[in-house]
């Protein structure tokens, strides 16, 4: 079986003095290469045939990042990507040690390229100008959901 179109991630967060600063991460290869604005995304990925969205959430989060986190989760709306399925997300708070971060590689034209090639906390305002806008409304809500307004 192949998997679903569906994606499943893990929403991290940690709090800092001006609000909560989010785990984003900006994708590898050649075409994301020097882009910013609505580049980057939250650990996340494909969910395997037969797979829970969690188990697909957690194990795409140690995947792209090399690292686990434990918590509280919190499921947020699935989101209904136009021509790409939905993606569930759940919010967890952690402070994670970024440097020792690392991500799985993809083969593209016999080159390797990793998944991941930047590992970033970010404030609301830099998240919300980073991630991409089909993923904007997942930190919308988890802005909604810690009480605090964009």
């Amino acid at each position: 079986m192949s998997a679903s179109s569906d994606s499943a991630g893990l929403l991290v967060f940690r709090r800092g003095a001006d609000g909560p600063e989010f785990l984003l991460v900006h994708p590898g290869g050649p075409f994301w290469r020097g882009k910013e604005a609505q580049a980057w995304s939250f650990p996340k990925g494909r969910i395997e045939a037969g797979e829970a969205p969690l188990s697909a959430a957690r194990r795409e989060f140690q995947e792209e990042t090399g690292l686990s986190v434990e918590g509280d989760l919190m499921e947020l709306t699935p989101l209904k990507r136009p021509g790409r399925g939905h993606v569930f997300c759940w919010l967890v708070e952690a402070d994670l040690d970024l440097s020792s971060a690392r991500s799985n590689t993809f083969d593209l034209r016999s080159t390797a390229f990793p998944e991941v090639d930047a590992f970033a906390y970010c404030v609301s305002a830099l998240a919300l100008q980073r991630i991409h806008k089909s993923l904007r409304p997942v930190i919308e809500e988890a802005l909604h959901r810690l009480g605090w307004v964009g």
